[in-house]
């Protein structure tokens, strides 16, 4: 069972320590933040040590895939994120629902420093915002709707952007795209089993059968309808998981050569459905 124990569960390539040194590096370039979470996991996708990376600019949190997630957990994380004096928009990349609001803060929140450049007799120049994320939290897709083109290369695994480059949004903002990175250490055994549950590391890290597993029991407590709904499972144990994953093997199709249970292809089909909302609206950060 997973729990609140220390983990010493880690994955920090190369290329993420690189791209902290080139955004402190590039920092002073740098207006305002775009911190981008996944609205189902709120809280384990947020970068914990993102305030030595970002120092004190302007900072707008955007919760992207808001049509997959519980909608009152994460009005709950919503407020939380506010009452620390974050500017927090909802978005939905599906849909391209909120996208708009992002550049409308942007302008609210930078108005004054056109303003002072005018007063100093400088011409205007175009906002520089820099997005920063952990790996598959959507950010790509959004930078798509942004600037209403393919702009960047998205897929569903963890790692795509490698490198950061500007990327003009329209005549009033550039925008530095980053490569989605983690934090050195994953210390804590329920955040970890969260983001590999929505794909922020790569699958060899942790066995997809505990991850799946974990996914069952989530939503096995919190979600239980949903649960009954997809795969008509009423009940799980976590400590003997065969049956279930024999009821999902035979109602999905999950079978090898003379009709046993794919074990691993449950897992894989348990996991794909959670990404891809085929098991509800759900947000797995608890709010307590």
């Amino acid at each position: 069972m997973v729990n609140e124990n220390k983990t010493n569960i880690n994955w920090y390539p190369g290329h993420m320590a690189k791209t902290r040194r080139l955004i402190k590096e590039n920092i002073n370039m740098v207006d305002i933040i775009y911190e981008v979470v996944d609205a189902r996991i709120p809280f384990s996708s947020k970068i914990k040590d993102i305030d030595n990376l970002v120092e004190n600019k302007p900072r707008i949190m955007i919760m992207t895939k808001s049509d997959l997630c519980d909608d009152e957990k994460t009005k709950k994380w919503v407020n939380y994120y506010e009452n620390k004096n974050y500017h927090v928009i909802m978005v939905d990349l599906i849909n391209n629902k909120g996208v708009n609001k992002i550049l409308d803060e942007t302008n609210i929140l930078l108005n004054d420093l056109n303003e002072k450049r005018y007063l100093k007799g400088l011409k205007k120049r175009a906002y520089r915002a820099l997005i920063i994320g952990i790996p598959n939290v959507g950010k790509s897709t959004l930078i798509n709707h942004l600037v209403d083109k393919k702009a960047t290369i998205t897929g569903d695994k963890p790692g795509i952007t490698k490198k950061l480059s500007w990327i003009r949004i329209n005549k009033d903002i550039e925008l530095l795209d980053t490569p989605g990175i983690l934090w050195p250490k994953i210390d804590n055994e329920v955040q970890a089993y969260n983001l590999a549950s929505f794909s922020a590391i790569k699958e060899e890290i942790l066995p997809l059968g505990k991850v799946a597993c974990y996914i069952l029991d989530v939503m096995h407590k919190r979600y239980k309808e949903n649960l009954i709904k997809r795969y008509t499972i009423d009940n799980f144990n976590i400590d003997d998981v065969i049956p279930t994953y024999d009821i999902i093997g035979k109602k999905r199709g999950c079978l090898i050569t003379g009709g046993e249970i794919d074990y691993d292809k449950v897992s894989n089909l348990i996991i794909r459905d959670l990404r891809e909302g085929k098991l509800g609206k759900v947000t797995f950060d608890e709010f307590t």
